[in-house]
């Protein structure tokens, strides 16, 4: 009875094709949006925000992006740490150039240097693809990578060599730097990632999502139906490394406050990568579900444990949430390839018709 559509009835295809048709789910999400608005600022501690919340929003952010391309296109990409790094030093160069400028302009604006970075590599996807397509996608992370090492003027000549994030104010509110408090980073990477979610869900949605999925489903067959290849997959690359390039520059400037060109390694898209494929593909809400498992198990495996007594050595943890994360990765693949997003559909089908048999 929870969850049963009865007597929600629609009078037009708007509301027929609305994005959460059922009741349920609209309270849902305005119960959550509460909670990350109102109850985690005020009752929330400053390690809940600063190593929870914070990277847990930035990843699902580069997350989606990825499985815009990924899961929704059915382009597979091993290079989105490199497009979170172009994002990162753009937003750097910008903010070195046009201090006057507020820093949040910049960090959207490093999405669109991203995008453009993104269209270039995403070129050979119209004559390749599938494990080919990875292969280029993998040569523009190391090539990427090899950039941020070796070009100084990236990083404004640094003897460093690293992104070193300066203060920026908006008013009298100190956004970056280490005076910067974090409620106010929390709340600026909240009102980001609320957005641009809520745009990918429109897009995904429309008409371009549909393009999308059509070239995933069968591209000679979308192509015959009129959809044009070539712009289609290059617009999908230019929106998912949009979304990895703004998610790159508030990794830096609004969680490390600095960062080295090793941050942006092979690994980091690899951790993206495990999040869409444990989550969901093909699926914004799995986005959420991957990053929060992937990123909360070592959190929770090192403190949990102790406080139970039983302590864990960071080096277990490291090697306990490996473990876990291949052994998750192996599953989902062979029992459920849709991921927790998935089995969270199943479960409300089934509480729309409890107590009755499924």
């Amino acid at each position: 009875m929870f969850y049963r559509e009865a007597g929600q009835y629609k009078t037009s295809y708007v509301a027929d094709q609305a994005v959460f048709p059922i009741r349920q789910d609209r309270y849902g999400i305005a119960i959550i949006l509460l909670v990350a608005f109102v109850a985690i600022p005020f009752l929330g501690s400053t390690f809940l925000l600063q190593a929870v919340m914070i990277p847990f929003l930035i990843y699902s952010l580069a997350a989606i992006g990825l499985n815009l391309l990924t899961g929704y296109t059915g382009l597979l990409s091993l290079g989105t740490g490199a497009f979170m790094g172009v994002g990162a030093y753009a937003c750097y160069k910008l903010t070195s150039v046009f201090p006057e400028v507020n820093i949040l302009v910049w960090i959207i604006a490093s999405g669109f240097v991203a995008a453009a970075i993104g269209i270039l590599f995403g070129l050979p996807s119209l004559r390749i693809k599938g494990f080919y397509l990875a292969i280029a996608t993998l040569a523009a992370q190391f090539f990427l990578q090899w950039c941020f090492v070796r070009i100084p003027w990236l990083v404004n000549y640094n003897v460093s060599n690293a992104i070193e994030v300066p203060q920026r104010q908006l008013g009298e509110i100190i956004l970056t730097g280490p005076n910067s408090t974090p409620l106010t980073r929390y709340m600026v990477v909240l009102v980001i990632v609320v957005v641009m979610t809520w745009l990918a869900s429109n897009i995904v949605h429309g008409r371009i999502g549909r393009m999308w999925m059509a070239v995933r489903d069968q591209d000679i067959a979308a192509e015959l139906m009129g959809i044009r290849l070539l712009p289609t997959k290059l617009l999908a690359f230019a929106v998912s490394s949009f979304y990895c390039g703004v998610a790159g520059a508030m990794l830096v400037f609004l969680w490390y406050g600095g960062a080295e060109a090793d941050t942006f390694n092979i690994n980091q898209s690899f951790f993206v990568l495990f999040m869409i494929i444990i989550g969901g593909l093909g699926s914004l809400l799995g986005a959420y579900f991957g990053a929060a498992l992937i990123f909360g198990l070592p959190i929770l495996l090192r403190y949990v444990p102790a406080e139970l007594g039983l302590p864990l050595h960071s080096a277990t943890v490291e090697h306990l949430s490996f473990l876990v994360v291949g052994v998750l990765i192996i599953f989902f693949l062979i029992v459920e390839p849709h991921g927790l997003a998935r089995l969270w559909q199943i479960a409300k089908q089934k509480l729309r018709v409890w107590p009755f048999p499924y």
